[in-house]
């Protein structure tokens, strides 16, 4: 709402009926000045004023026209879509992938740079990529872009502006990597662990339907817990809670995999591949019962209401993997969580970010939209 408005006052109705209009184009796409007043409930000479107010302050365009039958077709108006931009970027060990967002929420075309090992990379030179690449694929102007943000392999401590557990980031600094980001790209930066942007994915489109609160447990060549408490990601005071990977294997499991030494050794991709080749289609129960056996602390501390299954082998093991491991619980333990695979079937981390950025880009489209105040 415009800042000095008085409730009930013309400007106060002006900046409502802006947000009305704005709210409507997001939600519905490109809409006459007609359907916007029918879906507003505004009268046609509002609705033309509102529409007016808010291509003048340059917050919409002229999208095209609609045949209306009889007499002169409609112009229909859309949100900018340039107006504020993002980029959502995901970085793992082999690949970084980036994309645009903006507030229409419209899916863009996912660049893609395949790491080479060895080769010489820096924070700021992985992240200027992505995002001109991103805007490459997209057909967007470098100097539109505002925001990122950055889904990596790592943990983030966002008060401290820290990272930690940073194996797949040779040449990141650790300490005060926002500042340093921001500084070389001229944008804002968010930073997350990725198990935490796929969970953020899962509530937003996945399998968190439904529940106050999930855990996520990410399986791949490394190992992640993203705990959702209430539509919160829960990250700890150092952003390392969830680092389940680096957990010694519980003495129970010691007799599975004696080589192992932690949980990313127990039931990590390199150990879902030797199942693979050891045991073949009775791999996917081996590999239930290592995950039911490291989910226990998870379960004694947090007791979760869902537990989802995501990652690479979380998708590829699907809800048979999810099945067999709520059974192995149920059979071996007091806990019985609803177990689920992933519902995200494609890029859960940079889906994640977008999320984020869809957000961040929205509430800074209507702060514009509050300032307008003819």
């Amino acid at each position: 709402m415009a800042t000095g408005t008085v409730r009930g006052t013309p400007a106060w109705l002006r900046a409502t009926n802006n947000q009305t209009a704005m709210t409507l184009l997001l939600e519905h796409g490109p809409l006459t000045r007609n359907r916007l007043g029918e879906l507003s409930g505004l009268s046609k000479p509002t609705a033309a004023q509102m529409v007016a107010r808010l291509e003048e302050a340059g917050l919409i365009r002229a999208a095209g026209e609609v045949s209306g039958g009889r007499g002169p077709n409609a112009v229909s108006y859309a949100v900018r879509s340039d107006r504020f931009v993002g980029v959502a970027i995901d970085i793992t060990s082999t690949t970084i992938e980036s994309t645009v967002v903006d507030a229409t929420g419209e899916d863009r075309p996912v660049a893609v740079r395949h790491l080479v090992s060895g080769e010489k990379r820096t924070a700021a030179s992985d992240v200027t990529h992505a995002i001109e690449a991103a805007c490459a694929a997209a057909g967007v102007q470098l100097a539109a872009v505002s925001f990122a943000c950055i889904g990596v392999q790592a943990a983030v401590a966002h008060r401290t502006d820290e990272l930690s557990f940073t194996d797949t980031l040779p040449g990141w600094p650790t300490a005060g990597i926002r500042r340093h980001l921001e500084a070389e790209t001229g944008v804002a930066i968010t930073l997350d662990n990725d198990a935490n942007l796929a969970a953020v994915s899962e509530r937003a489109a996945g399998s968190a339907e439904g529940v106050d609160g999930f855990a996520l447990l990410w399986l791949g060549e490394g190992l992640g817990l993203a705990i959702d408490v209430g539509g919160q990601v829960y990250r700890g005071a150092s952003g390392g809670a969830g680092e389940i990977g680096y957990l010694t294997v519980p003495t129970e499991a010691a007799r599975l995999d004696p080589a192992a030494d932690d949980l990313t050794g127990l039931f990590g991709a390199g150990a879902w591949r030797s199942l693979q080749s050891a045991l073949g289609e009775e791999a996917l129960a081996a590999l239930a019962t290592r995950v039911a056996l490291g989910l226990i602390p998870v379960l004694a501390i947090l007791d979760p209401e869902r537990i989802i299954l995501g990652g690479p082998i979380g998708l590829e093991g699907g809800a048979r993997l999810a099945q067999l491991v709520s059974v192995q619980l149920a059979e071996t333990t007091q806990w019985n969580p609803d177990v689920r695979s992933t519902a995200v079937a494609e890029n859960p981390v940079l889906r994640g970010a977008r999320e984020v950025l869809l957000t961040r880009v929205r509430r800074r489209l209507f702060e514009d939209v509050a300032l307008i105040v003819a």
